[in-house]
């Protein structure tokens, strides 16, 4: 099984969400029909970015790092943000 870690960004507010699941897919629609506590306030939302993962540890690995400043200060360079 695959492991995506996946960045989303809110159409309404501008704010990025970062997350990892096996079925991303499946996690988007979620995202954007409000199954989701924290990101039903902001949606619609769009994939910015998505790495795949071998295994579920090294996708929580790169999750845990992409929320840090360093991390989404990459984040944003490689969408464009910054």
């Amino acid at each position: 099984m695959k492991y995506h870690v996946y960045v989303i960004r809110s159409l309404k507010k501008g704010i990025i969400y970062i997350g990892y699941t096996s079925n991303l897919k499946t996690r988007l629609k979620k995202h954007n029909c409000g199954s989701s506590r924290f990101t039903k306030a902001y949606k619609p939302w769009t994939l910015i970015y998505t790495e795949e993962f071998d295994n579920k540890s090294e996708a929580m690995k790169k999750e845990r790092f992409f929320k840090t400043g360093v991390g989404k200060q990459i984040i944003k360079k490689r969408c464009g943000m910054v």
